[in-house]
């Protein structure tokens, strides 16, 4: 494990999105386009999680989104972020990390 310092730590902004829109990659079997509501802009990901979540369960999902990522286009879409999440490679598992309260779009992860 490499470790970083604190310094290296504060630079990430992660903010609380909530999931707005689903839509398949029209480039990919494992890739979805998710529109998600970070408190002052929607912004639009890429994620790899459509073999692990159903479209219409993720919509309304808060979740914990990682804003200050530099863009990636990925099979010719533009990501602006990432969705934190859990993974499990031994038994296939993954989930997404998520507030336990009605926390509001935008508020920071400290």
């Amino acid at each position: 494990m490499e470790i970083i310092k604190f310094s290296d730590w504060k630079k990430l902004d992660l903010r609380v999105g909530e999931i707005k829109g689903v839509k398949k990659h029209p480039n990919a079997d494992k890739l979805i386009l998710l529109k998600i509501d970070v408190g002052d802009k929607e912004i639009n990901l890429v994620a790899g999680i459509k073999q692990y979540y159903n479209e219409d369960d993720l919509i309304g999902k808060k979740v914990i989104v990682f804003v200050n990522l530099e863009p990636a286009v990925f099979r010719g879409i533009k990501s602006e972020g990432m969705i934190l999440a859990a993974v499990d490679q031994e038994n296939n598992i993954v989930s997404l990390l998520q507030p336990d309260s009605d926390i509001k779009n935008g508020a920071k992860i400290q």
